[in-house]
């Protein structure tokens, strides 16, 4: 099982103080998986755990693994922040009483570069036969603000990705490696918006199939 040097996960750790953020999350699976998974960023159990992708929508991204015949101990699992990021809010209790709690919000760029270098580290020393983005957010992060999920979900993308080229860079630069990326909704989507869940689970049977063609050890699809 792969884990990322203690130095990068502290560096993360070092560089998102301050954001309203909680816990660190560590990317996990095998050196070499069948796929990639790059989610937006730890929810609520996952901040407590420290284990990527086990709330509700950890749920669902497990249904649609078992339909093409895979478990999580054969991907790669990690996200674009490592954090938690939340915001405080009120929430009514059973009994009329009105308690402040905290509740999962979308990362800020800020955050995002934040916690590039520790992505970064994963998508250099990684070799997954496919990386699945999940969601805009981790789509962008690999392709750019341009990419929309909604518009390139179940392709097959051969591209280079961003990467932070310097600690201090506020800015991404272009890997010269092209990477094969399929994009997908993420799993809570269909929370949300259950209209997408035929998109969703068409797209993970062409992700199977992609799979299927690549094969170990053959070069092209």
């Amino acid at each position: 099982m792969f884990r990322i040097p203690e130095s990068i996960a502290e560096l993360g750790r070092e560089r998102i103080k301050g954001y309203p953020v909680e816990g660190f999350v560590y990317g996990e699976g095998p050196q070499k998986p069948e796929l990639m998974l790059i989610g937006e960023a730890p929810g609520e159990f996952e901040a407590v755990d420290g284990i990527p992708f086990i709330g509700r929508a950890g749920k669902e991204l497990m249904k649609s693994l078992d339909s093409i015949g895979l478990t999580r101990e054969d991907v790669y699992i990690t996200s674009t922040v490592r954090s938690r990021p939340y915001k405080w809010g009120e929430k009514r209790e059973r009994d009329g009483t009105m308690t402040k709690r905290k509740y999962n919000r979308p990362p800020t760029r800020k955050e995002i570069l934040a916690h590039a270098p520790v992505l970064d580290y994963e998508l250099a020393n990684i070799e997954p036969k496919l990386i699945v983005a999940l969601g805009n957010f981790g789509l962008q992060r690999l392709l750019g603000k341009e990419a929309k999920v909604t518009e390139l979900h179940g392709q097959l993308l051969e591209k280079p990705v961003q990467f932070l080229p310097g600690l201090d860079s506020t800015s991404f630069e272009w890997t010269d490696r092209v990477y094969r990326i399929v994009p997908t909704f993420h799993p809570a989507a269909v929370f949300y918006r259950p209209s997408h869940r035929p998109d969703l689970d068409a797209d993970w049977l062409a992700i199977g199939e992609m799979l299927k063609r690549i094969g170990d050890g053959e070069s092209g699809i």
